[in-house]
């Protein structure tokens, strides 16, 4: 009898085939379309949703994203780990469109009294943990249940339909549970905090979770449903503004992006060359001539400003071959016996200085209308915002508010006489006595202070004067609570309005002397104080700012530490999700992310819109996910995450990007350029003096090698609770660094249509001890703040030096030192940490008849 054939080899297991079906995550039905970003504030929209909130921050759909995973039972934390608050009612989680004999049942819908009890017993024990503040905010436990549940849980239906990469999807909804609800009338529970939040909305309630929130954050959550943006028609605002400029016979009109205080992000009032061109980007300028429009925007944008402006409107791609470098440029080469429009408070006296310089040759001129003309054909602009400013404590600034004043004046007192004219004696007139603080960052910096009005940053319109006896803060004063008057009544600074700057100035209210400016002030305020009576100088305040002194570099360090650990919880469960067969989009993985972020101690909102993007859409590198057309993430291209938050004690900028399948070797060889751009930035040392554009070129040499580069800037600074960019250090500048300043560490790389990424680390510049001393020079070195792992699966090992496999493999090592203590709760990404920290550099290829298990 002959013997049987052998068996069939096992088959080759590639990631996520033949695993799990395609599922989609299910959402809670008592949740409402929310969406991080939303236009304009509107107080009607203002609802307590029964969503978990630890903090009482922001109310979430990605909370009640559904799941149940073993990663998310928690043992107890040690007493000595840092708390982050936390309170009861976290939505009920639950699985959808599982496998008929692997269901797997959510909890919270009732499956009888000793459920109940199990749950009730569960939430006591978290309110007991998060009694502590020595621990990091947990989750809370996942009740598991018994067979009895089935029947109750048989209510969750299939969530959504799954589709392809560059579709939308439809949710079910599944009603809340009557603890979430239960939960939702109370307020939920919070733990006592070292001092109370400023509440930033004083008609709303002290329990409200807008309370919490900075500037685009507070809007976000008033309006909490995202509408579908169509691209608007521009005809009758572009027939208007030509209307307008026809009476002050103007042959173009300047709308910046910037308001009256030079602002990267401006309040909604101030989106002037949004309303006017659809344009939604943080940078571009827009000019409206007699007969076209023009909206001029770097290579960040290309892509979006070509999807959002309509027919009336060219795109004027700055920068690409053959094209000006700027606005500026463009519109000098076109002058000719010309006038130019602006409002004077919306360019700065450095930007219409250089213009009137180049203009005054071609019988050309910049123009000054009394009144922006935006503001005259913009029916619906929404009012300035008024909430209120809250004070920064000296346990995070490390210098109180007097001290940075009397520095200030010493400044004032050792800058010498203006000496426009050489053969003159300098006179009274011409001493320095007063410096105008017109920057946003630069005034809450000084005062100590922070506020509401702008998206992202904690920020607050005003104005200071500084004089040698005197200081004077201009700003609404229904922005000021009783404990900041009394506050400023102590560091001795009066309060005015907003707009009595004005006639402060034309009165000349400081009396004799030269009052300082910077070169960024608005060139309305030059044209006021006329050529006598200033003197333009670097400012010494955003000198002060960007030195942060051992406080500051310690908070930002918590900070970041707080923040790696929810990028690493994050970053864990995207890929287990993933590899459970789960479709995600970059909406919902934003969202996901900003959930873990917001049960952080100190959180106060997101640092800047989340870049959460995948295939096409990361070689946009300022994309930005809208819920409506957000794709799914890809397991056959890079992912990548942009993302950062404010807290108390820093703000957070960071940047990873991963690949959950098995990536190509073109996208191999790419991330490993960046990848050793970014460790040679991080691993450099240099003599005292140099600049960060010096060090620019480490970033991109390993790049270069290749025939590859990347358009956008290296590594910006970055404030304490202030703006995420920050200057005047840059490696794209001349300033030399020095210890203290803090910046950003960022090369990356762009294949249009098709990948992108990215990867972004803080630094802070510190001296370093060198086995030389060459003339008795001073070195430095960088310090990083960020604690995430870098991915090596896309790392390809033969193009690594054995110094940079040691740097790679001794950063993950460390991120792993430092983030384990805070996840002895969370199983799934402790694990996916270990893993990171222990695995080898790249993927090897599969053998034949070989299973192979892609952790």
């Amino acid at each position: 009898m002959a013997p049987p054939p052998p068996p069939p080899p096992p088959p080759i297991c590639f990631p996520f085939t033949n695993k799990k079906p395609r599922r989609r995550l299910s959402w809670s039905s008592s949740d409402r379309s929310r969406s991080p970003m939303p236009p304009g504030p509107s107080e009607k929209n203002i609802v307590r949703h029964p969503s978990f909130s630890p903090t009482s921050t922001v109310t979430t759909q990605a909370e009640s994203i559904t799941f149940h995973s073993d990663s998310e039972i928690y043992d107890e934390v040690p007493d000595t780990l840092p708390i982050l608050k936390d309170s009861k009612g976290r939505p009920k989680l639950a699985r959808s469109n599982t496998m008929t004999g692997s269901k797997k049942w959510g909890y919270g819908w009732g499956a009888g009294r000793k459920d109940k009890e199990k749950e009730a017993e569960a939430e006591a024990e978290m309110a007991e943990k998060s009694s502590s503040q020595s621990q990091l905010p947990l989750y809370q436990p996942v009740v598991r249940r018994d067979s009895k549940s089935t029947q109750a849980s048989r209510r969750t239906q299939d969530s959504a339909r799954t589709h392809d990469t560059h579709r939308t999807y439809d949710s079910q909804r599944s009603k809340a549970s009557a603890q979430s609800q239960e939960t939702y009338r109370s307020g939920g529970s919070r733990s006592t905090a070292p001092k109370p939040r400023p509440p930033l909305l004083g008609a709303l309630q002290q329990h409200d979770s807008t309370s919490t929130l900075v500037g685009s954050a507070y809007e976000r959550k008033i309006n909490d449903q995202e509408s579908i943006r169509t691209k608007p028609d521009t005809t009758d605002r572009l027939e208007e503004m030509r209307r307008l400029m026809a009476k002050d016979n103007l042959d173009y009109y300047v709308i910046p992006s910037e308001d009256a205080h030079g602002s990267e992000y401006v309040a909604a009032s101030d989106k002037r060359r949004e309303f006017i061109s659809g344009f939604t980007g943080s940078a571009g300028q827009a000019i409206v001539s007699k007969s076209s429009a023009y909206l001029f925007t770097d290579s960040r944008y290309w892509l979006q400003a070509a999807e959002e402006l309509d027919e009336n409107w060219t795109l004027i791609r700055t920068g690409a071959p053959g094209i000006a470098q700027d606005w500026i440029d463009w519109i000098v080469e076109r002058a000719r016996d010309t006038r130019i429009g602006v409002d004077a408070r919306m360019i700065s006296h450095e930007k219409a200085l250089l213009i009137n310089s180049k203009l005054g040759g071609k019988s050309s001129k910049l123009i000054y209308p009394p009144q922006n003309l935006v503001d005259l054909i913009w029916k619906d602009k929404p009012t300035k915002s008024l909430q209120k400013v809250y004070i920064q404590g000296i346990e995070f600034t490390g210098k109180d508010a007097t001290y940075k004043i009397a520095k200030l004046r010493e400044w004032i007192k050792m800058q010498p006489p203006d000496r426009s004219y050489p053969n003159k004696t300098p006179t009274a007139a011409d001493i320095p006595v007063a410096m105008l603080v017109t920057s946003l960052a630069c005034i809450a910096y000084t005062l100590n202070l922070r506020g509401s009005d702008i998206p992202y940053n904690p920020l607050f319109h005003a104005y200071l004067f500084v004089s040698l006896d005197r200081a004077i803060v201009f700003l609404e004063p229904q922005k000021l609570p009783e404990e900041v008057i009394v506050y400023l009544n102590s560091i001795g600074v009066e309060h005015q309005g907003y707009t009595d700057l004005w006639p402060f100035l034309r009165k000349r209210g400081w009396g004799e002397g030269r009052v300082l400016i910077a070169p960024q002030t608005s060139y309305a305020i030059s044209l006021m104080l006329t050529s006598f009576r200033y003197t333009v100088t670097p400012s010494y305040v955003e000198h002060m700012m960007s030195l942060k002194n051992e406080t500051e570099i310690e908070c930002m360090k918590r900070a970041y530490l707080r923040d790696g650990v929810s990028f690493v919880r994050f970053l864990a469960w995207l890929e287990g999700k993933l590899a459970e067969g789960y479709d995600i989009t970059e909406y919902e993985a934003a969202w996901r992310l900003t959930e873990y972020r917001r049960k952080n101690k100190h959180f106060m909102g997101l640092a800047y819109e989340n870049i959460s993007a995948s295939g096409a859409n990361a070689a946009l590198p300022h994309y930005s996910p809208k819920k409506s057309s957000a794709a799914l993430i890809s397991r056959d291209h890079p992912y990548l995450n942009d993302s950062g938050a404010q807290y108390y004690d820093g703000t957070c900028d960071t940047t990873r990007t991963m690949h959950f399948g098995r990536p190509t070797t073109e996208m191999c060889e790419a991330y490993t350029r960046v990848l050793q751009g970014h460790i040679a930035i991080d691993s450099a040392i240099f003599p005292e003096g140099t600049s960060g554009r010096q060090l620019d070129v480490l970033a991109r040499k390993a790049l270069w090698k290749d025939g590859l580069n990347y358009m956008h800037g290296t590594g910006h600074g970055f404030g304490a609770f202030l703006s995420v960019h920050e200057g005047p250090q840059s490696f794209a500048s001349n300033v030399p660094l020095v210890p203290g300043h803090v910046i950003t560490n960022e090369p990356g790389f762009y294949l249009e249509g098709k990948w992108g990424m990215r990867i972004e680390s803080a630094l802070v510049v510190r001296k370093v001890k060198t086995r030389g001393e060459f003339n008795g020079d001073v070195w430095l070195g960088f310090e990083r703040f960020t604690c995430v792992p870098i991915q090596t699966r896309m790392v390809k090992d033969s193009m690594l030096t054995k110094e940079e496999k040691a740097w790679i493999k001794e950063h993950n090592q460390k991120c792993y030192d430092k983030v384990a203590p805070f996840l002895k709760e969370d199983k799934r990404a402790l694990k996916w940490l270990k893993r990171e920290a222990d695995r080898g550099i790249g993927l090897a290829a599969p053998a034949a008849g070989i299973h192979i298990d892609w952790d």
